[in-house]
């Protein structure tokens, strides 16, 4: 099912002005046992969750993503590293294509091996461009897509992949600066971004406090994703 009730509920939320907020658990660092620990210790303002990371074992994500949802009702979106972190105990797929790099493996490779699958479980696709920003430090994505992240400066650029993502069809663009970043996206990218296309972006990788999360929504973020600062202190917001 593509663009279906995830997607549209989500959009119903940003024409009510509500900023959402997704924590991405990561299989390889979080088992099922500590799912119910970690929810509790999550800031109010989460709407959503995603599961996923660039390495993750196949099955791992299935058993996490039901894990989650015993203990949430919120929604559960996948946000997958290879072809085979697909389950359809999630309520929805960020179907992504690594727009930022020029490895055709992540271009359409991947995303050509999880097709049928994709279609088999039933599970709702949102089509993401997805693109890769300079955070100051080596990435996990950028070591296994074997590509460069698009550097800061000029903006222009990373703005025209974007919106070339947005013609092809993505109905949501994901600036991400990788896990751990030491910086994340800068304002000033997430509003010449978010002031050309008419898809709603997301945010993530290296906001870790709420002056970081308030800057982000400020400058036209629309979902903020935020994960290795509850992995590392344990605490909400």
């Amino acid at each position: 099912m593509i663009l279906g009730p995830q997607y549209n509920q989500w959009l119903a939320l940003l024409s009510n002005d509500q900023k959402c907020l997704a924590v991405l658990i990561d299989p390889e660092k979080t088992t099922v046992e500590m799912v119910p620990e970690l929810l509790r210790r999550l800031p109010e303002q989460t709407t959503h969750f995603f599961v996923g990371g660039s390495t993750v074992p196949p099955d791992a994500a299935h058993d996490l993503v039901l894990a989650i949802k015993q203990w949430s009702s919120k929604p559960v979106w996948l946000f997958p590293g290879k072809h085979d972190q697909v389950t359809s105990a999630a309520d929805a797929l960020l179907f992504l294509s690594l727009l930022s790099g020029d490895n055709p493996e992540y271009l359409i490779g991947q995303q050509t091996k999880a097709a049928f699958s994709v279609r088999a479980c039933g599970i709702e696709v949102i089509p993401t461009a997805y693109l890769l920003i300079d955070g100051g430090r080596p990435s996990t994505v950028a070591r296994v897509s074997q590509t460069s992240p698009l550097p800061i400066t000029p903006i222009l650029p990373i703005v025209e992949r974007a919106l070339a993502g947005m013609f092809m069809g993505a109905h949501c663009v994901y600036l991400e600066a990788g896990s751990g970043a030491s910086s994340p996206v800068s304002g000033d990218i997430i509003k010449a971004v978010k002031n050309t296309l008419d898809i709603p972006v997301i945010v993530g990788g290296g906001i870790r406090t709420e002056q970081q999360l308030n800057q982000a929504y400020a400058a036209g973020a629309d979902l903020i994703v935020m994960g290795t600062v509850f992995e590392k202190t344990g605490k909400a917001l």
